[in-house]
């Protein structure tokens, strides 16, 4: 995949002329940057804060909690074509199958929305997994179950395990740009899928 193919387009199925096509045309800057933050997500320039496996292993996990096949599909196919891909992929898989919940989770400060604080489960990675994943892999994965189901629960202590498993801060930062990235992607997908099938 490059840049010159637009990646929201292929995972909708948008084809020119199409009026889902012309309904993204009325937004250029708003598709350019899309792609643009798509391209700089997973196709780096320099991956040496956070490696092609881990992003798209991170991908395939996140798609899989929203529960988009296609997406999660798409970013499989780009694992599998990396070294241990297949294996990070059924591993990454079957831990979304197994902690995929509702949500959102997570408490406010206190205050007024107190009221709506909710518990809601971690991810819990077992030691098989983890000697699959290396403690990289699994901090990320960790801190992306975290932002897609607990997000209220952020907190400068979660950011640490993530930077005691060996991620910088320029690599945390990229990891919950990615996770941000792909909520939107799979929003807007899903509601362009909604208006082609009208």
């Amino acid at each position: 995949m490059t840049d010159t193919i637009d990646v929201i387009d292929h995972l909708v199925g948008i084809t020119p002329g199409a009026p889902t096509d012309a309904l993204r045309s009325r937004r250029p800057i708003t598709k350019e940057h899309a792609q643009k933050s798509w391209t700089a997500l997973f196709e780096p320039v320099d991956e040496s804060q956070a490696s092609l496996a881990e992003r798209f292993a991170v991908a395939v996990f996140v798609a899989a909690l929203h529960g988009d096949k296609s997406i999660k599909e798409f970013y499989g196919t780009k694992l599998t074509g990396l070294e241990n891909g297949a294996v990070l992929l059924a591993t990454v898989k079957a831990l979304a199958e197994l902690n995929a919940t509702k949500g959102p989770y997570g408490h406010y400060p206190e205050g007024p929305l107190s009221v709506e604080n909710i518990d809601g489960p971690a991810l819990d990675i077992g030691h098989a997994d983890r000697a699959i994943l290396g403690d990289r892999l699994t901090a990320a994965l960790e801190h992306a179950f975290l932002l897609t189901y607990r997000p209220r629960d952020a907190s400068p202590a979660e950011l640490e395990k993530l930077l005691s498993t060996g991620w910088s801060t320029t690599g945390v930062i990229t990891l919950s740009q990615l996770v941000s990235f792909l909520a939107f992607q799979i929003r807007i997908v899903a509601g362009l899928r909604v208006l082609a099938a009208a």
